[in-house]
């Protein structure tokens, strides 16, 4: 893949993480959910889905800062995304996101988070 079409993938699947985060900021988690893969949404309704954020990623359901860090394509075409992340509990995260594409663009199919490392 040359290097501008990998860096038009990496930008357009980052881009649902940060609108994602958006929409929890303003705690719209119906436009969050639209985010998620088909796969989370078989193992989550809407409202199991922000139980589960609220209750296991406080910094990821209420940011109040988010930047991409890192980017990784893997050989079957996902896309990993760290995004460093601080919480408005003032704990900051690094979250990286495994992105897949489904038929109508980029999807959120899980996350890792842990704490992070550096001063964000």
């Amino acid at each position: 893949m040359a290097a501008a079409q990998q860096n038009d993938v990496v930008k357009a699947a980052s881009e649902p993480i940060m609108s994602q985060l958006e929409a929890f900021r303003r705690d719209d988690y119906d436009a969050a959910y639209v985010f998620a893969s088909a796969e989370v949404k078989q193992m989550f309704d809407r409202q199991a889905f922000e139980r589960m954020v609220k209750g296991g990623y406080p910094e990821i359901a209420r940011s109040t800062f988010a930047l991409v860090a890192r980017t990784e394509v893997s050989p079957d075409g996902d896309v990993y995304v760290q995004v460093r992340i601080r919480g408005a509990n003032g704990s900051g995260i690094e979250a990286v996101y495994q992105m897949v594409r489904e038929r109508d663009g980029w999807r959120i199919n899980s996350v890792v988070t842990r704490p992070d490392s550096g001063v964000i």
